[in-house]
């Protein structure tokens, strides 16, 4: 019986980034860090004042826009602005309304008259709608959806009322920080590889196989639960590692990205991804491959 034996070895961290820009500014800091002893910056998010000094109050990235500095945590919760497409997990269903798990402070919202009726018809919602809801979403579904509005407290109001929103299928949740998904026009991919992805702006990363033809008649609730193959599995998996490699190195995360980590990994079996010096290996061609691309 073959025995795969691994020993612990002394590797050089290809990770180390400098914590200063090219104009000698602090671009990382820990919270005590001062960032400026120049009075004329306006203080903004992550930051206080020290003795006229602007110090950090959280461990992040500097951002300056102008006259005022704040600092991006590295590791936060998902704070959700309108159009920000989430991936989430209904927890409970009240009233006309489903709570959401969507990785913020707060459970999101999805209001009943938020969501399309299943066949698409456009009318009030009436007290029938109501006593069916969980028929249409129970606990533990996955959907997703857009942020439609955002309350006083913090709390994300919901609504799938587009087709590429709704009750999610067969498919694997991958869980990062939000900080290391990327902005994006569409965040809704159909790879080349075979499979697609949502890359939700809170930190939740759907995959699933490319669906063929969508029965529009079903209003976002239809979920196919026929068997998936064995090679959209390993390729679904194998997207999968990747994500998680490339979060831990702490690579921006966009279809690019994860198409380009996806090919250089092909070399490698799908287990073997997530071993430390394979890992590093794959995550530094990754990058490699970008700088190339964007240059």
């Amino acid at each position: 019986m073959a025995v795969d034996m691994r020993l612990p070895t002394f590797r050089s961290d290809s990770r180390s980034v400098s914590l200063f820009d090219r104009k000698g500014n602090k671009d990382l800091v820990v919270p005590g860090d001062v960032i400026t002893t120049d009075t004329g910056f306006m203080r903004g998010h992550g930051t206080y004042l020290d003795d006229d000094n602007l110090t950090a109050s959280v461990a992040g990235e500097v951002e300056r826009v102008d006259k005022l500095i704040c600092v991006k945590p590295l590791k936060t919760r998902f704070n959700g602005e309108v159009g920000d497409v989430v991936v989430g997990r209904i927890t409970e269903v009240q009233q006309k309304r489903w709570k959401v798990e969507t990785n913020s402070r707060l459970d999101s919202v999805l209001l009943l008259s938020s969501v399309n009726l299943p066949g698409g018809e456009l009318r009030r919602r009436c007290a029938e709608d109501e006593l069916t809801m969980r028929s249409y979403l129970q606990e533990g579904d996955l959907i997703s959806a857009e942020v439609q509005s955002v309350y006083a407290d913090g709390a994300l109001l919901l609504h799938t009322r587009s087709l590429k929103y709704g009750k999610l299928g067969q498919g694997v949740l991958v869980q990062i920080s939000p900080s290391l998904i990327k902005r994006q026009k569409t965040h809704f991919h159909h790879l080349p590889c075979g499979a697609s992805i949502i890359l939700g702006n809170n930190g939740f990363v759907w995959l699933y196989p490319t669906p063929g033809q969508q029965d529009e008649e079903a209003g976002g609730f239809f979920t196919s639960l026929e068997p998936i193959s064995l090679s959209d599995r390993e390729v679904i998996s194998r997207l999968r590692n990747c994500l998680l490699a490339l979060s831990a190195h702490k690579v921006l995360l966009y279809d690019t990205s994860v198409l380009y980590c996806y090919e250089v990994s092909l070399s490698q079996q799908v287990k073997d991804i997530l071993k430390p010096e394979v890992m590093e290996e794959i995550v530094m061609m990754t990058q490699q491959k970008l700088v190339e691309h964007e240059g």
